[in-house]
């Protein structure tokens, strides 16, 4: 998009206050939230208060600053368009509120640190469960009626814990100053009502927010806006409410969709269609009950909404037969995906393995993995570095989260850097995932992880712990690779295409997908949007430009077919 539409200029010049967007998928939301942050700046002039545009991901951020920096390049100084703030809603809170202002409501003599669940101290945090105990990172917590609550997930199950029981673990780790990302939120929101000079303060620095993606705003999250709104903040949100696909943290839509009822909201929306053709348009819209308009036309080559059958057995010809008609379609394979419900469907179709090994090697092989078999470099590192830091006799508190977010802690770079490169480099560092594991694997990891403890005791004062033998014991290593090299290879005449799930795909614009769904997949998809697994169809439908598969269980095509050909599907055979 370079011209923006007739809906989204009303938007983006709309006057300055409160509103509510109402947007369908593929309408150009990123376009229209980063204009009306430009324009909300120009018609603030030099207003000395920040304009904050918040979303739910560091791609999204990066998008929205890339865009700003665009559009206010020629901007002249002291306009105030250097007055605003581009961020995620948790690293928002972090920095103006979590970081400065927290360790006094915790309780604690330090400032307030994150912890990422390798930390050796936090196995004194566990909290009990009816089958066995679980890591802190685990624990979740909602609002419910004004009140807190605390909650963990047991596989698709939400399992409620004792208020009192569950507080009590949770103040003891504040009062050592660590938060979880989930409790990170539950101290935001204290920190706020407990020290309400300090909310006073965030209201008038930041009186304009917008946060887009607010489909994705939870529970505690609302609250948190909530006080934000009731200090004098005019807050203004944008997303789809059909999108609402997090429903463990109460993430359903349901704060957007009722926000633009309240007195002094200004109520808009976007209907037009710039993602798919039009026939995935009409799909989505039979889905959702909307009547959104396509700007697209439709193009000459294979396009459309299909439904396949397929067997369990033969799941892997499906995704081969998926992957030939998006090549004479004449579409990108790096721009097309095959979409999973669960992360276990989708690892199971990618034939990744779990890591084998027990405690901190199984750590290590889960990086390995996730470097050589997912090219996931950021998440190896990370994983590498809770290892590392587990391995230190006594590590300084958010040891973990400094090294693995040296933007904000610059003085922790060096550390940073060599566990970086031990990451990365698999002849020197952290070994390939592809040799044996009891043989090769293991001796080179001991060894390696020895030389860099070494290294960081010499040149940081941080000494390892005692009997890193044990620790890093080959308990539950066979003398398999990690992951065959077979699986690592791209064959010419099989070209590989991208396995993963509906959630990690959200917000993108795919030219194909395939959603390989059950029989209680397509269900509910064909119900609609009321239910969470039904909004996850819905996601997965908008997220392509140009051709949808529904994979359908060859058992229950019979039962489906003629509800599938009434939404708008047709048939096609793999």
């Amino acid at each position: 998009m370079t011209q923006a539409s007739a809906e989204q200029l009303q938007i983006i010049g709309a006057p300055i206050t409160p509103m509510s967007v109402i947007a369908c998928a593929g309408s150009g939301k990123t376009f229209t939230a980063v204009r009306r942050l430009a324009e909300m700046r120009k018609q603030l002039g030099s207003y000395r208060g920040r304009v904050a545009l918040l979303s739910f991901s560091n791609i999204a951020v990066d998008t929205f600053r890339r865009e700003y920096r665009q559009l206010t390049w020629d901007a002249p100084r002291g306009s105030g368009h250097d007055s605003v703030e581009i961020d995620t809603l948790d690293s928002f809170i972090t920095g103006n509120v979590l970081r400065p202002h927290s360790y006094r409501t915790m309780g604690s003599q330090q400032a307030a640190f994150l912890v990422m669940g390798g930390e050796a101290f936090l196995n004194a945090f566990k909290f009990k469960t009816d089958t066995y105990p679980r890591e802190i990172t685990m624990m979740q917590v909602g609002v419910e009626n004004g009140e807190f609550f605390f909650y963990y997930a047991d596989n698709d199950n939400l399992r409620r814990l004792n208020t009192a029981y569950a507080s009590g673990i949770v103040n003891g780790l504040g009062r050592i100053g660590a938060y979880t990302h989930n409790l990170g939120r539950y101290w935001c929101h204290r920190t706020l009502a407990e020290q309400p000079a300090i909310l006073r303060a965030l209201a008038r620095r930041y009186p304009h927010i917008l946060i887009d993606e607010a489909q994705d705003i939870g529970t505690v999250h609302q609250a948190i806006i909530e006080q934000l709104v009731e200090a004098g903040c005019q807050v203004s949100l944008i997303g789809d409410p059909n999108q609402g696909i997090y429903n463990f943290a109460g993430a359903n839509g349901a704060f957007l969709t009722q926000y633009g009822q309240r007195p002094g909201v200004n109520t808009l929306s976007l209907t037009r269609n710039y993602r798919s053709v039009p026939a995935i348009l009409h799909l989505a819209n039979q889905l959702s009950m909307r009547e959104d308009t396509a700007d697209r036309t439709a193009p000459a080559t294979t396009h459309g909404a299909f439904f396949v059958p397929y067997r369990n057995a033969d799941r892997e010809k499906l995704v081969a037969a998926f992957r030939a008609v998006v090549e004479a379609a004449d579409l990108k394979l790096a721009r097309s995906a095959v979409l999973c419900r669960g992360r276990d469907m989708a690892d199971r179709l990618a034939r990744a393995r779990g890591a084998p090994g027990q405690g901190i090697v199984k750590g290590f092989a889960q990086a390995a993995i996730l470097r050589d078999y997912r090219t996931d470099f950021l998440g190896a590192y990370k994983q590498t570095a809770a290892c590392i830091v587990s391995l230190l006799a006594d590590p300084p508190q958010g040891l973990v989260t400094r090294i693995t977010q040296p933007i904000l802690y610059p003085e922790d770079r060096p550390l940073c850097r060599l566990v970086w490169a031990f990451t990365r480099n698999a002849d020197l560092g952290l070994p390939a995932a592809t040799l044996p594991g009891g043989t090769h694997w293991h001796p080179q990891l001991l060894e390696r992880t020895r030389e860099l403890l070494a290294r960081i005791e010499r040149d940081y004062g941080l000494a390892s712990a005692n009997n890193l033998g044990n620790k890093l014991a080959r308990r539950g290593l066979t003398n398999a690779p990690l992951v065959a090299a077979a699986d690592l290879a791209v064959e010419n005449d099989q070209p590989s295409i991208r396995v993963d799930t509906v959630h990690q795909a959200k917000g993108e614009s795919l030219d194909a997908v395939l959603y390989l769904a059950n029989r209680d997949h397509v269900n509910a998809l064909l119900a609609g949007v009321n239910t969470e697994l039904g909004r996850i169809g819905y996601v997965a439908v908008t997220r392509a430009r140009n051709l949808l598969w529904l994979g359908v269980p060859a058992n229950a095509l019979g039962e489906l077919r003629p509800a599938l050909l009434a939404c708008g599907f047709q048939e096609a055979e793999a």
